[in-house]
């Protein structure tokens, strides 16, 4: 394919799109589409957004899709632009939940949406699921809804909800939909289909994977919850909820969960879809994706999402780090999915084709870029161990070890004409790079070849007792990584830098542990650009120990930072020196009895109070988003 070819006009390129208005459906013969498909972003045909997927799946399988993107929610009448469809509606908020992408830690409202045309904030609302499925039931209050997607798959139990600081029911409930898919959807979507074209027999429910309904009373057999009622009044029985709602998300071992919402309805969740096999997931990724967004956002600024992955490689899923505040484990599960080495190198050629393509591959990856298989052969056919995770508190005994594929797929990619760099910007985990025997090789090819400068890594803490509860190796794994990496470095000649990800005010995280951070922070001379306060999203182990003080696993008390005060101070600490932070430090380290890091000798953190420090005390803080399915 010629790089001409695929410098299309705008014309062309929405042809090879979906429909997003009532006459591309006419154009194409429809009288009316089989789905309507209402996301809470901007229409971008690329494989890192859900909707593109979802909906190149439906139309691989003969379905038509109308694409319903950023509707305008404040009357029903949007939803109306291609009529009744013949089967249902389809209803997502986007990669990222709705909420989250509105407010940071801090509840401070972002100005900008990366997923909106321009970058402009304010084009869907808060809690767009509820909302866009409350206008379809106002439009057409008999026809199917099916709502699926990060936002529906964190919130299909009953949860704790940061922003009302409350427990609010399944998001089902809420939404009034048919049904809720969770997970990665290419099965349970296609099911789901099949079962609306079939007339919605009530019996083949129990048996579609992947899914919640609610019904009037319980099913035989299921695996009961704590209810709504029970959650809501007991912060106890909240946590012993949640555990079982965590061990059930496994393929292999989970059975159906059903929870009582209210005196008439029960939710009821099928047990997982199966892991995707190497050829299924090939298959997804082989659809014709334009990778591109809808012309009609051209002057309006393009999509800023798109630019940071139109030319990276989705090559797994799925993440058995399992760090506790990571939500992985509850929407694309613990066991490793990934595509063959053919389907990676396939697509990378495809991306020299096009004229915009500068050469570079900006990263080769997923939620661990260097997870390429399950973490053993036995996660396979029996699943992930309930009381055992495979990289915490040590590597499992079990875990097979190897960047062997992953390293070699790397090579041949970067040797494919027209590609001048292959990056991997992507998680990477270094405490199982330090498990593999040859991890000098190992980092010795990344550092040549897929790192450009820095390396950006999550150790999140130095404190072990943080670590711990965080899920995370201590911090001794990560201080052996370092050590590996500047000797990788120096024996290449190279000078590059480690970047660590770090985290204040986890659940765990005392004044004490934030104090002795930023004194390790001064120590080693690193200065954090950007620190994350945790955010305690919906379906985190992390939220839940947040909200109850109790680690769900052993039931005992945690210490939560929740007063925003100690929060703003512990943020503070990270970044010890930028004069705006120093009356909070003061404030900090008085509050823990260390004063004596108050003044001018070289192991102080901060002065004491000065005038030149009064015109910082009005700035604005910025934070930036790190959604609830953060990269590790």
């Amino acid at each position: 394919m010629a790089k001409s070819k695929e410098n299309l006009t705008a014309d062309t390129l929405a042809k090879r799109m979906l429909p997003v208005t009532k006459e591309e459906c006419l154009r194409r013969g429809w009288d009316a589409p089989d789905f309507v498909y209402v996301v809470g972003e901007a229409y971008v045909d690329h494989p890192s957004f859900g909707h593109a997927i979802v909906s190149r799946v439906l139309e691989k399988a003969g379905y038509k899709v109308a694409m319903l993107c950023l509707p305008d929610w404040h009357t029903c009448e949007d939803f109306k632009r291609f009529g009744q469809p013949r089967l249902g509606f389809l209803v997502t908020a986007g990669v990222i939940d709705s909420m989250v992408n509105h407010y940071t830690a801090a509840r401070r409202r972002r100005n900008q949406d990366a997923y909106a045309p321009g970058g402009k904030a304010g084009m869907r609302p808060d809690r767009a699921l509820t909302v866009y499925c409350n206008r379809i039931h106002e439009a057409y209050p008999k026809v199917p809804v099916l709502i699926g997607g990060v936002e529906a798959s964190l919130r299909r139990f009953s949860h704790y909800d940061y922003w009302d600081d409350k427990v609010r029911r399944s998001v089902l409930v809420d939404t009034a939909a048919t049904l809720l898919m969770y997970g990665m959807g290419e099965k349970s979507i296609l099911e789901s289909a099949a079962w609306l074209e079939n007339g919605m027999p009530q019996e083949q429910l129990r048996d579609m994977r992947g899914i919640c309904y609610l019904q009037k009373t319980p099913p035989e057999g299921v695996d009961m919850l704590p209810s709504h009622a029970d959650i809501a009044a007991d912060k106890r029985a909240y946590a012993k909820a949640f555990l079982q709602e965590y061990n059930g998300q496994d393929p292999f071992r989970g059975r159906a969960l059903c929870q009582k919402q209210d005196e008439n309805r029960y939710l009821v969740q099928n047990p997982p879809v199966f892991p995707l096999t190497s050829e299924e997931l090939d298959a997804v990724y082989a659809l014709p994706y334009t990778r591109r967004y809808h012309p009609s956002y051209e002057s309006m600024g393009g999509v800023p999402a798109l630019s940071e992955v139109k030319f990276s490689i989705s090559a797994v899923r799925g993440c058995f780090g399992a760090c506790n505040f990571c939500a992985l484990t509850f929407h694309q599960g613990r066991i490793v999915q990934s595509r063959s080495e053919e389907s990676l190198l396939k697509e990378a050629q495809e991306l020299t084709q096009y004229p915009d393509f500068k050469g570079y591959i900006h990263d080769v990856g997923g939620p661990t870029a260097n997870f390429r298989a399950p973490a053993c052969k036995k996660q396979m056919t029996k699943g992930c161990c309930e009381k055992r995770q495979c990289l915490f508190p040590t590597p499992c005994p079990n875990m097979e070890v190897s960047h062997k594929e992953f390293l070699q797929t790397l090579r041949k990619m970067r040797r494919i004409p027209g590609i001048k760099k292959v990056f991997i910007r992507s998680g990477l985990r270094f405490d199982y790079i330090m498990a593999d025997k040859n991890r000098d090789e190992v980092l010795s090819e990344l550092c040549k070849y897929h790192i450009s400068g820095q390396l950006k890594v999550a150790p999140e803490h130095i404190s072990d007792g943080v670590l711990s509860v965080m899920g995370k190796p201590c911090h001794q794994v990560y201080e052996g990584f370092g050590e590996c990496y500047k000797r990788t470095n120096e024996k290449l000649g190279m000078k590059q830098y480690l970047v660590p990800y770090l985290m204040s005010s986890h659940p765990g995280s005392t004044m004490e542990d934030a104090v002795k951070l930023a004194l390790y922070l001064k120590e080693h001379r690193v200065e954090p650009e950007q620190v994350q306060d945790f955010y305690p999203t919906p379906g985190t182990l992390s939220t839940c120990m947040y909200y109850t003080g109790l680690d769900p696993r052993t039931m005992k008390e945690v210490y939560v930072p929740r007063a925003q005060k100690e929060k703003d101070m512990q943020r503070a600490l990270l970044q010890w020196k930028r004069p705006e932070n120093h009356a909070l430090i003061r404030q900090a380290l008085r509050s823990c009895g260390r004063e004596d890091l108050i003044g001018f000798s070289p192991k102080c953190l901060v002065p004491p109070a000065g005038d030149r420090e009064k015109r910082f005390s009005s700035r604005p803080r910025k934070e930036s988003p790190r959604n609830g399915l953060r990269k590790k």
